[in-house]
């Protein structure tokens, strides 16, 4: 056990002094946003994977409630985390893929950063008394060459800690640490920008630093009696991977990625403990996790689904989703896997505001809903307005395909695929064909032609999509999607 992983146990079981802070005695609940980066679907054990066990993820399922057919609002990160913040399409903010240097930003007509007037659930719940924290990743603005971006801290963050994909404080990781060799800073110019303090750390142990500071932050409101909000965000397990040299087997890289699985799974789970050992908060903590879009070629799983990172089928925008709170989720449902409900992190922000009691501003065009009664397993109600997706205009970058679908909707049980002008239709039924193998589009064309139709309409509402025509500059050199 590393010193880092020692200093959190000591805090979880010695230090943190959660039972006498009685932060459960908040009328508000906790709330803990847990947000895995470029995780699959097939990826945790509790979910299928046979190859790398994630004992501390499994345990909040088996205490918990699992969801199969949740949705991210983007197959790539910076868009899918502008949905799960602000619960709305995050093409509304002209954040259509991940953010990258200014030229590249340029190039594919996208903003630098998020604008700060988007409707964060941060600043919200902020604003309704609760302590907010971001630990990990953000990208969201603040990256590569781009240092004017907003602080974390100006979207209704009280702290935040992040990596090379945001500004604030932050780590920066070093590679090859555990090699004998100098180790490689990896910070993507992230280093030269400066507004806040930087610190350098082994890759292998910035998610215990980020679980660390996330205690630290607990702590810190559970003293006050205040509620909080907490974004634990870890950059695992996104490459490059560099676990541990004791773990790295024949360095595969499947192998190394379950390696870093393992290890993040281990790390969270002292979060996790830590909540679980204090009555007050195991009361009054809700706990989510998923990740923000399908796994990257060649390393995560997306179970039976069809399609990766950076595709509109199932692979890349279904997400897995765990929800923990003894104390609020249906105790019959405990362990229980909801198969059937299919909704989004565009829910996510009105659900709990909803759960927690804080009214958005009259107007707030959220354009998710509350899914109350599902996340917490009194229902299976699905969302009931249509579900839109646009591809990353740099798409195949992503997949090393060229030919991919622009636009997909679900709709109930029918999934439909299309490109921008609404031809190349492909339409599924998910309720008999979630790997997307038979497409109907020919069989269907009642369907087809009433789903193509709004996906455009759809489409033609949001700001301008540059990827018909977009290419590559040639200035992405040290780009990490």
């Amino acid at each position: 056990m590393s010193p880092l992983w020692r200093c959190l146990k000591y805090l979880v079981f010695f230090g943190i002094g959660l039972d006498q802070a009685r932060a459960g005695t908040a009328a508000q609940p906790n709330i803990i946003m847990v947000l895995v980066d470029d995780l699959g679907w097939g990826d945790f054990s509790c979910f299928g994977n046979t190859s790398v066990k994630t004992p501390h993820i499994d345990r909040l399922a088996a205490e918990g409630l699992r969801f199969e057919q949740f949705y991210v609002a983007s197959p790539i990160c910076s868009p899918s985390r502008v949905g799960l913040s602000t619960g709305q399409y995050p093409q509304r903010w002209r954040i259509t893929s991940f953010l990258n240097n200014r030229a590249e930003n340029n190039a594919r007509g996208m903003a630098q950063w998020l604008d700060p007037r988007a409707p964060m659930l941060a600043r919200l719940l902020h604003d309704a008394g609760y302590a907010t924290g971001h630990f990990g990743k953000w990208h969201m603005g603040g990256q590569r060459d781009v240092g004017e971006a907003p602080l974390i801290t100006e979207y209704g963050f009280d702290e935040s800690l992040t990596n090379f994909e945001g500004l604030g404080p932050r780590v920066l990781a070093l590679l090859d640490a555990h090699d004998g060799k100098p180790p490689r800073l990896h910070a993507l110019g992230s280093d030269k920008l400066g507004r806040g303090e930087i610190r350098q750390q082994d890759r292998a142990e910035v998610t215990a630093t980020y679980t660390a500071a996330a205690l630290a932050f607990i702590k810190k409101s559970a003293a006050a009696r205040r509620p909080f909000f907490v974004n634990l965000w870890p950059d695992d397990v996104h490459s490059p991977f560099f676990p541990r040299a004791a773990l790295r087997g024949d360095a595969a890289k499947r192998t190394l990625y379950h390696a870093v699985l393992a290890t993040m799974d281990a790390q969270l789970g002292v979060l996790f403990d830590a909540i679980r050992a204090d009555h007050a908060l195991r009361e009054n903590t809700l706990i989510l996790v998923c990740s923000d879009n399908g796994p990257e070629v060649g390393a995560g799983s997306a179970g039976p689904f069809r399609g990766s990172k950076g595709m509109l089928y199932e692979g890349g925008i279904r997400s897995p989703l765990i929800v923990w709170g003894p104390h609020f989720t249906n105790a019959k449902k405990t362990g229980a896997v909801n198969r059937t409900s299919h909704f989004s992190t565009i829910d996510v922000a009105p659900t709990i505001l909803d759960i927690v009691g804080v009214r958005a501003p009259a107007g707030t065009p959220f354009d998710g809903g509350s899914m109350r009664e599902t996340l917490l397993g009194r229902s299976e109600v699905s969302r009931g307005q249509p579900l839109f997706f646009r591809r990353p205009p740099d798409r195949a970058s992503f997949a090393g395909v060229a030919k991919l679908p622009d636009l997909a909707v679900r709709d109930g049980r029918w999934k439909l695929l299309c490109t921008y002008d609404g031809a190349a239709t492909e339409l599924y039924d998910l309720t008999v064909d979630p790997s997307e193998k038979n497409n109907l589009a020919a069989a269907q064309p009642a369907e087809t032609a009433r789903l193509t139709a709004a996906a455009v309409a759809w489409h033609r509402s949001l700001p301008a999509d540059h990827g018909a025509t977009y290419r590559p500059s040639g200035n992405t050199k040290g780009s990490s999607p």
